[in-house]
Parts: C-alpha cells; structure tokens; sequence
C-alpha cells in the first residue's frame, strides 16, 4: 500500500527534545525519540485541536513532536495503521469502515493496527451559508447550489454528501481545506459549506468576523431522518459557541478518537494520556471542543480495540470497566 503524508507542518508546533517538564524517571525503553500526529486540512478544528495536543505532548514529555495535514480521519487510520504516523484523530464512522477493509485509501485492508487512544470530542454537522445568499434552512438550498464538503475522505465528505442526498437536496460536490473553502463561500464561489468539525470550527469564526453569516440547523424532521439512517446522535450546538447564533442549533454528531499504531510501547502510549487527560483545562486552552476531552467518554468507543497503554490508564485513572477482548494484543 502506498499512502501520501502531506509534509505540512504546523509553524511552533514542533517541540525540541529537552523539555523542562520532561519525567526522566520514566521508563522509556522503546520509545521513539519524535512522533507525528495526523490531524487535517488548516482552518478545521482537527488542525487546531491536533497540532495543540502534539505540541503539549512534545514539551512534557521532552520528544520531538508535531502535527501533519493530512486529508483527514481516514487517512489517519491508514497512517497510524502503517506506522507512517504514530498518532492520529478519526471520527468513529471513518474507523469503523477502515476496520471493515472498506476506507477507500486501501480498499480490502483490514487497518487492526490502529488502536483507541482516548476521547476527544463530538463532531456535529452543520451547514453554513452567507446571509446575502438568503439561505436560512436546508429546504431552501437550491438544487444545483455548490457545496464544500472539506478534503476528499474526510469525515464530512465521506458522510455529508449522503445526509444531504437523504434530505432531499441536489448539489454540485466541491472539496477542498476548510480554510479555502470558507474563502470560496466569502467570494461567491460556493454557496454552502457542509462542516463537519468539532466546533467553533476556525473557518467559520474567521467568516463571522469578516461578514454576515447563517448557522443552518436541522429541522427535527430532518434530524430524525439523519439518526435513522447513519450512525450519529443528537447534538446541539450551543449558542455562545458562535456570535452569529442567538439560540442553540439543532445538530447531529459523531465521535472523535484519537488513535496510536498498536505496535508503540505501552509506556509511552499511557504517558501520553496522561498529558492529555490530566488536565481539561489545559486542553480547553488548545481549543474549546476539548470540553469533551474527559476520562469518563471513555465509554463513546464501540468500535476500536484499546491500546495497551492506553486501558492501562483509563482503568487505573477512570474505572474503566474495558472488556480484555477489547484490548489489543499482540498474540
């Protein structure tokens, strides 16, 4: 299999070895002296939450470290199964199609190798539209309107195009990285971006501030129709999220996890965890969809098998109750 790592990294995301906060009492036998982290295209939160939590990983445990664009979740599964990067996000949908042999990357690979690490947070879709298009609800998207799902195989175009197909609405598929499809829909290029990304996503925020904007949300018709044909949960994004909204949207959403290649050492898995997990606050500082970056989410993965290191940790720090078949081992 031949998979392509775009070689974009993120300015100051790169943390030298020697950091101050480094635990040299660790035992780091087999620890590699830098990792990767596959995120996705600039101007999504996968970028921003990524390259945040690569960075905190890098200083505290004194490694070299960053995050990559990539094309997204299920690129990154096939990256993390290969080794090609040691961590990556994927949203569940993605991951469990990559485990069924079905990610489009590698048609018929099994990619086993990419294990649950921890919790991140929900994905919900939403639809974002300028005011001046007079688009205030996703009946009234008019057929043939050019839509921006994101990069090809992200999560939002593996998964948008269809729930719009579902909901009735006829389009032209664009793709592209969120920051350069918000600056389409700013000129008149697109008239909808279809966002799956934790929230606020950087690309709408910056159009907030730039011009008048439209948070679409689902009718409940048309979020009853979405639950029932795809594997998503009820959301709502809240109102103080965006200064456009003036009460919460009606959503659907799916779950983030970041996931290690099976192969790394338990101890350097279970370390980085911890960095991520001891402290919310320091994560909600990274990016505010952190808020659901909590031991206790542990329970939102039904489809990956565990780390090692990583059930060591939730057990030990969240009373995981992680089946050992849902552990991976290397028997």
């Amino acid at each position: 299999m031949t998979t392509t790592l775009f070689k974009v990294v993120a300015l100051g995301t790169t943390i030298t070895a020697g950091a101050v906060f480094a635990d040299t009492t660790q035992d780091r036998t087999g620890w590699p002296e830098g990792f990767t982290v596959g995120t996705a295209s600039q101007g999504g939160t996968y970028f921003a939450y990524g390259s945040g939590w690569a960075s905190l990983v890098a200083e505290e445990l004194g490694l070299t470290g960053g995050a990559e664009v990539t094309g997204g979740p299920m690129q990154n599964m096939a990256l993390v199964h290969t080794g090609e990067a040691q961590f990556g996000m994927t949203t569940m949908g993605p991951a469990a199609e990559s485990l069924a042999g079905t990610n489009p990357i590698a048609p018929g690979l099994q990619m086993t190798n990419a294990c649950a690490m921890f919790p991140m947070y929900q994905t919900p879709f939403s639809v974002t539209a300028l005011s001046s298009s007079g688009i205030t609800s996703v009946s009234e998207i008019p057929a043939g309107a050019r839509i921006g799902f994101g990069p090809a195989g992200s999560t939002s175009d593996t998964y948008f195009p269809r729930m719009m197909e579902t909901l009735g609405v006829e389009f032209e598929r664009r793709n592209g990285g969120w920051g350069d499809l918000g600056s389409q829909l700013q000129d008149g290029l697109l008239d909808v971006i279809a966002f799956a990304a934790g929230v606020p996503v950087p690309a709408v925020s910056q159009l907030e501030v730039q011009t008048d904007v439209n948070i679409i949300e689902f009718t409940e018709e048309e979020q009853a129709k979405l639950l029932e044909a795809f594997p998503v949960s009820e959301f709502e994004i809240a109102a103080d999220i965006y200064t456009t909204l003036e009460a919460p949207a009606r959503s659907v959403s799916m779950w983030n996890f970041a996931v290690a290649n099976c192969d790394l050492p338990a101890s350097f898995v279970k370390a980085t965890v911890d960095v991520v997990m001891s402290d919310n606050e320091r994560m909600m500082n990274i990016h505010r969809a952190a808020r659901s970056t909590l031991p206790e989410n542990w329970d939102k993965n039904k489809v990956m098998k565990w780390h090692p290191g990583a059930a060591e940790w939730f057990k030990e720090n969240a009373g995981a109750d992680i089946p050992d078949d849902m552990i991976h081992s290397a028997m």
